[in-house]
């Protein structure tokens, strides 16, 4: 793996790839040799500002998956039982970020978590999660864009204009920003999540004013339905059986709404100053998820029962404003003229989201040709630092997008989207074992606690507490493929075709591990092995520069941005 090479400075370190040695310093493995040299022509640029990559780090936990994925989920167990599973999971994410974030703090380098695992754990990991994280977002692209599409029906009917003429829109727009580089993307995608953040603040408002009767109903609802028809709906069954199996469900609901909170690990290689700038947005990560996503379950199970008739037909639409429980209480309070707004901030939510998509398959792609487990052709930038060929493939892969213009073919490919969706649990699972793997290291090695720029705050405790729990949501995930659905399509005993799509994923996983292994003969990390050194010279050196350049320019200025900091900032 090589140095990371500072542009505008004459010195600069470059370390060849070498099979495993042990020197003096200590022992160093690297072996990835067919990875290019980190030179101009397959280098990032730093370009991130810190309030973009806060913001962007707030956009990827915000998404369709809140404002519309937890009406079914309060439908099928209630109001409590959406309001434990968000918070655990939501507990869950924040150790994933805070794993991650003592890593990217530490070494913040431009191939990413995929780096991480191949650096300090296994280069097999590597590999594996490289391309299962790819794979997952050269299909959720397509999907975002089919998604922006059917919502644009609430304003042009399918058959008047034809939902492709859409797609093609959205998806020439959105390689247009990713090809403006990342100075472009990273506004763009500052000020679309700005507008998510006012928009769930809004409906958080609008929910809180609602539940102390300030609607048109002048209803003051409190926990009333809490209490009648209850606070936990069975599932599957009857008793603390059915609760519990309820329960369950929505903890699988949950994760896959919180799905995408790591995209801060695919920025670092194109942050400024990400030793101050990602901790920061690893922190605040926290109060976001209490306020944007507990609190908006709260809200919502207060104003809506579980047994709503406009909650039930909510759930059996498809995306939309009329697919999302914030319209369902704003219709029972007896407001109308704002499902039309919401839908047009759901449209800039999922355009958001798949904006965002394609720059993590890009990037992606790149990380896996610095690593040398892809060819390095993907790893060549452009004068911007856009990873144009890498941005070329996964582009044209989203234009299976055009598919799903075919009602016949939407069947299939949301099992296809099933089959994928599994990596993204897969992928905190790999953050987390590698974070165990670098706190070995980190000691063996004897890197001290104050060495580092950021330090989980619940060290190894909490990334063994989340990485179990992921891997329980992953093993029993689809555990409804094995219940009794009287009238379900895959069958009523036995789900088949959820079963493959839903799991087929761990055992792809696991082929590319072992797999990987055979045909290369390499081995893991041990803690002394680990390469925890190369590349941070020239960091130590990039971050100087860029704080010297940082505190000349402020001396400059005489104060204009003190209000901000002082009073915005922080937010952002």
């Amino acid at each position: 793996m090589g140095l990371m090479r500072r542009k505008n400075q004459e010195a600069s370190v470059d370390v060849l790839p070498s099979p495993q040695t042990s020197d003096e310093k200590g022992p160093f493995t690297n072996v990835h040799l067919n990875a290019p040299h980190d030179d101009p022509e397959t280098s990032l640029h730093r370009g991130l500002k810190s309030r973009q990559i806060t913001m962007i780090a707030i956009g990827g936990a915000i998404g369709t998956g809140l404002i519309i994925g937890t009406g079914s989920a309060l439908a099928k167990a209630g109001p409590l039982s959406i309001l434990i599973s968000y918070t655990i999971v939501g507990f869950i994410v924040y150790m994933v970020m805070c794993a991650l974030g003592e890593m990217a703090a530490y070494l913040p380098i431009q191939s990413g978590f995929t780096g991480y695992a191949a650096r300090f754990c296994d280069p097999a990991l590597g590999f594996s999660l490289g391309y299962t994280y790819w794979f997952k977002y050269i299909i959720v692209t397509p999907n975002q864009l089919t998604a922006a599409a059917l919502v644009i029906q609430y304003w042009v009917p399918r058959e008047k204009v034809n939902p492709g003429v859409f797609i093609a829109v959205f998806l020439v727009t959105i390689i247009a920003i990713n090809y403006l580089g990342i100075k472009y993307f990273g506004e763009i995608e500052f000020w679309l999540s700005s507008i998510k953040v006012l928009t769930i603040v809004g409906l958080l408002i609008l929910s809180l004013v609602l539940v102390l009767g300030g609607g048109p109903d002048h209803d003051r609802k409190g926990f009333r339905y809490w209490k009648n028809p209850g606070a936990m709906k069975p599932a599957y069954g009857t008793g603390d059986t059915g609760r519990f199996l309820g329960l369950w469900s929505t903890f699988v609901t949950a994760t896959f709404a919180y799905l995408g909170t790591e995209l801060v690990g695919v920025t670092v290689g194109e942050a400024q100053n990400p030793r101050r700038v990602i901790p920061r947005a690893i922190k605040l990560t926290f109060w976001r998820i209490v306020v944007f996503y507990v609190l908006s379950v709260l809200l919502i199970g207060m104003l809506v029962p579980y047994n709503s008739n406009a909650l039930s037909f909510a759930t059996k639409q498809t995306t939309g404003a009329s697919a999302s429980p914030f319209v369902v209480a704003m219709i029972e309070s007896g407001i109308s003229g704002l499902p039309g707004f919401l839908n047009a901030c759901i449209l800039i939510f999922v355009f958001s989201a798949a904006n965002s998509d394609l720059y993590i398959a890009t990037r992606t792609l790149y990380g896996l040709a610095k690593e040398g487990n892809s060819h390095r052709l993907f790893a060549v930038t452009d004068r911007r630092g856009v990873p144009i060929y890498a941005l070329g493939l996964s582009a044209s892969i989203a234009c299976i997008a055009f598919l799903n213009v075919s009602d016949d073919s939407t069947k299939v490919f949301k099992y296809f989207v099933n089959l994928v969706t599994i990596f993204g649990l897969l992928t905190w699972i790999s953050i987390l074992v590698t974070h165990i793997y670098f706190v070995k290291a980190r000691r063996a090695q004897g890197i001290e606690k104050h060495q580092l720029a950021y330090t989980a705050p619940f060290g190894l405790y909490g990334t063994y507490f989340a990485l179990a729990f992921c891997i329980l949501i992953a093993i029993f995930k689809n555990f409804d493929v094995f219940v009794y659905v009287e009238g379900r399509e895959g069958g009523e005993h036995f789900d088949t075709s959820n079963f493959i799509t839903g799991y087929l994923g761990i055992p792809l996983y696991l082929i590319m591990i072992f797999g990987y292994k055979l045909l290369t003969h390499t081995k893991g990390q041990t803690p002394l092995t680990a390469d925890l050194i190369t590349g941070k010279e020239a960091i130590d050196l990039e971050e100087e520069e860029f704080l010297a350049n940082k505190a000349a320019k402020q001396s400059d200025k005489k104060g204009g941005g003190w209000f901000y900091r002082r009073f915005v900032s922080w937010l952002f």
